[in-house]
């Protein structure tokens, strides 16, 4: 498993550093069996009270709602994300339900439960050849509206999965961004005792 440029502050997993967001996919179609791989990895992710509160919804390229998940993106995704093999939108249901007795309670986490789920989901991705790129860009609105989202759930984000292709597929303008980024060092993002006064 390559790991690219990146280089860790730390000693860590390379599948940490070999997980990015590629734009250049190869139309490669995904196998429903290696789509729900990913989704099982999802399912492990912890959350508040194991409540589980996220939700995937999906269309693999060539199948029949294809074209409904397609028309959600915005002009700049969809220029790319046509060539992937599968297209995801992340949900977080807002309240936890009671097992005992259905009672409903906000949920505080409900977001980062989900960011979890779909950290997991990409992170096995990578691990199998599969790569996933997370996006806001898209109709939220239209998407509650055609996907019959209730009005309890939040959605999160859009996920194109697919298998990493030849960066020449892209235009100029996205082909120069298409290499995995860096990040901020460890030392900028965790600090001991109170955050620092800027």
């Amino acid at each position: 498993m390559p790991t690219l440029s990146r280089k860790a502050d730390h000693p860590i997993n390379p599948l940490f550093l070999a997980r990015w967001s590629p734009r250049a996919f190869s139309e490669a179609p995904i196998p429903e069996r290696e789509l729900f791989q990913l989704f099982e990895a999802a399912r492990w992710a912890p959350s508040a009270f194991n409540a589980q509160p996220w939700r995937f919804l999906y269309a693999r390229r060539d199948t029949k709602h294809w074209p409904a998940f397609l028309d959600l993106l915005h002009p700049f995704n969809r220029v790319w994300a046509h060539r992937a093999a599968a297209l995801v939108i992340v949900l977080s249901r807002r309240e936890i339900v009671s097992a005992r007795d259905g009672s409903r309670t906000a949920s505080h986490s409900h977001s980062f439960d989900a960011g979890a789920a779909t950290a997991y989901l990409a992170l096995e991705g990578a691990r199998i050849g599969w790569h996933a790129h997370m996006m806001t860009g898209f109709d939220i609105e239209a998407a509650a509206e055609r996907l019959n989202i209730p009005s309890d759930h939040r959605i999160e984000a859009a996920i194109a999965i697919g298998r990493m292709g030849d960066p020449n597929c892209l235009d100029e303008k996205l082909r120069s961004r298409e290499s995995p980024n860096g990040r901020l060092g460890t030392r900028e993002l965790v600090f001991e005792g109170p955050l620092p006064v800027s």
